[in-house]
């Protein structure tokens, strides 16, 4: 099922979709981390309840808002992206995929809801850039989580987009939360796809595009470190907990990797999709950045 986070003039609340109507979760969970934490102990009682409304009278937020930490993410999981990266790389001794999965962190002022529109960030940053990525939002807590069961530990998953700003991500010692943290430039959503939906997360085709144009197209089979490796690794000795949310990473197609580069710029469209997850459509703004602790408080 489709479980989004709703804005209809009050307090945000989670809600489920179905086909172009939301309807209130029968259990009135206050936010979406609290119906995760709801389903795994009873997952029945979780189910709509009333007429609901129809989707084009509501503003979808990302799905979990906020975050209850940073996003975890993951560099270099496609061969063909850390490729086209190689003339540049920010470490350039770097020449082969690291034996295991390149981490970092997003904060958690980064994530934009899934039509939002997404500042330019011009007086931070030249080369705003796109990332289309697979997001897993993990369902129960979990601590040195075999591989052969971390699939076990996924709620659900989304589509999200790794915007950079590739300056930055460059400037401060070839550590890239910076460049990865700009306010309210990475969009999550629609909304969080079910498990039951999602069979097998290693099969799903993803792209984006900008203005209509496609930059990225792949399939996330393509990974190098699959959904459940990633989840064991991240899961040494650190707990991941409910509503925890991971970036896969990104494959092919970036603008920074292009001749000439090419980077994000006013009035673009920014469309990102993933099979069976639906999509995200941003359009960029210039100007003053959107305040990012509006309605952190209800959520």
């Amino acid at each position: 099922m489709r479980l989004a986070t709703l804005h209809t003039g009050g307090a945000p609340y989670p809600a489920w979709i179905e086909g172009e109507r939301a309807y209130r979760i029968a259990v009135s969970p206050r936010d979406m981390l609290e119906l995760i934490e709801r389903w795994t102990s009873a997952p029945d009682a979780v189910r709509p309840d009333g007429e609901g409304r129809t989707l084009a009278d509501c503003t979808l937020l990302p799905p979990l808002f906020p975050l209850r930490r940073n996003a975890f993410c993951v560099g270099w999981n496609y061969q063909a992206h850390f490729d086209e990266g190689a003339r540049d790389r920010s470490n350039p001794a770097v020449k082969e995929i690291p034996p295991r999965p390149t981490l970092f962190s997003k904060a958690t002022t980064a994530i934009a809801g899934p039509f939002d529109d997404l500042p330019l960030h011009e007086a931070a940053t030249a080369k705003l850039d796109w990332e289309v990525e697979l997001a897993v939002v993990i369902g129960r807590a979990g601590v040195d989580i075999p591989q052969a069961r971390a699939l076990e530990y996924v709620f659900g998953y989304a589509v999200a987009n790794d915007v950079s700003a590739r300056d930055l991500q460059r400037a401060h010692g070839g550590q890239w939360f910076k460049g990865k943290s700009l306010d309210a430039s990475s969009p999550l959503g629609p909304w969080i796809v079910t498990t039951d939906e999602v069979s097998d997360p290693q099969v799903l085709e993803i792209e984006c595009s900008v203005n209509g144009v496609v930059k990225q197209k792949s399939n996330t089979r393509h990974q190098i470190f699959p959904v459940a490796r990633i989840i064991a690794e991240l899961s040494q000795g650190m707990t991941l907990l409910p509503g925890d949310v991971i970036l896969t990473g990104t494959p092919d197609g970036i603008g920074n990797a292009r001749e000439p580069p090419e980077y994000l710029q006013a009035g673009d469209l920014l469309e990102s999709r993933i099979a069976g997850l639906g999509a995200l459509r941003n359009r960029i703004r210039s100007g003053a950045v959107p305040d990012v602790t509006r309605n952190r408080s209800h959520a």
